[in-house]
């Protein structure tokens, strides 16, 4: 499989040339510093943003989120990925307008935390062994 690389701020990954990269929404979302797309059915924002809190806090407040949005946590651990601790979490979310799953992967590192966050109406598991594969090739700088 062939691969382009995003390289931007302090973060730099791989993912396939079967998704394509979008401009990055920086009006409506500042701190977003990737936006990758495959189809109409998956999304993959990422947002990096300077930090005070740990990682265990965090994972508390992102459940919390999560739940007080109408979600429902499917999973959510500690792991380590890409050499690096972090969270990982799979809720579904059920919206008057649509219903989708969410997987993130919370990183904090040097003052800084980097959300990956893949937004998937899509049944096949496809698009999300890919994002994982793509938070595989991660190096934070």
């Amino acid at each position: 499989m062939e691969f382009r690389n995003v390289n931007t701020f302090n973060l730099t990954f791989k993912y396939p040339v079967t998704w394509e990269k979008e401009k990055a929404d920086t009006y409506n979302n500042p701190d977003c510093v990737a936006t990758l797309s495959k189809g109409e059915e998956n999304l993959l924002n990422v947002v990096m943003f300077p930090t005070r809190t740990n990682i265990e806090d965090y994972k508390l407040f992102m459940e919390d989120a999560i739940s007080d949005d109408g979600g429902v946590i499917l999973e959510s651990d500690f792991v380590e990925i890409a050499g690096k601790h972090a969270i990982k979490t799979h809720a579904n979310m059920d919206t008057p307008d649509i219903n989708f799953d969410i997987h993130n992967y919370v990183f904090i590192e040097n003052g800084n935390i980097y959300i990956f966050e893949l937004r998937t109406v899509e049944a096949s598991l496809e698009p999300v062994t890919e994002f994982k594969d793509m938070i595989n090739t991660l190096v934070l700088k």
